[in-house]
């Protein structure tokens, strides 16, 4: 799969309407696999209701509570969270990030940060599982490297040296 693996920030506005969430609005994230990459769309419950019977059908959709971001808190110098390093290896999309990728979002699942609200095929086969960051409503994007439990501790061994590196 050979996919850029942007991620996409919750809208603050229906795609449709162009009408503005409120906090506590129920809304729906429709994700699009287009040849230029994934497109995001949120539509408010109504703009979901009304979309046609010949819309085009996306590659995941789910349903989220709108909540207002907070106040960005100041940041931190010295070691990279793992929020942080999953974002640089998603934009840098190499390879050898693949393994760590995944390790660092069951890392931020199991923390309650990021939560799996789909799991796909690829036209490759790849299995994607799609998380979205609760905070922000962004879109993460991680293929299964369907690594084996021998494998687990030396990606693992590689993920912390590399948050405590930066």
């Amino acid at each position: 799969m050979n996919q850029e693996w942007i991620i996409q920030s919750r809208d603050h506005r229906c795609a449709v309407t162009g009408g503005e969430f409120q906090d506590g609005d129920f809304f729906y994230t429709l994700l699009y696999d287009e040849k230029a990459g994934f497109r995001r769309e949120d539509l408010s419950e109504a703009a979901y209701r009304d979309r046609p019977s010949d819309a085009p059908e996306p590659f995941s959709f789910w349903r989220s509570k709108f909540e207002v971001p907070p106040p960005g808190a100041p940041e931190a110098l010295g070691k990279q969270t793992a929020e942080e390093l999953l974002r640089r290896y998603t934009e840098e999309n190499l390879p050898e990030h693949r393994n760590a990728r995944y390790i660092l979002a069951l890392m931020l699942e199991r923390k309650r940060i990021l939560k799996q609200v789909d799991q796909k095929l690829a036209e490759d086969g790849t299995s994607i599982l799609v998380y979205e960051y609760g905070k922000t409503g962004e879109v993460f994007l991680v293929p299964d490297p369907h690594l084996r439990l021998d494998q687990m501790e030396s990606v693992q061994m590689e993920v912390a040296a590399q948050m405590a590196t930066g």
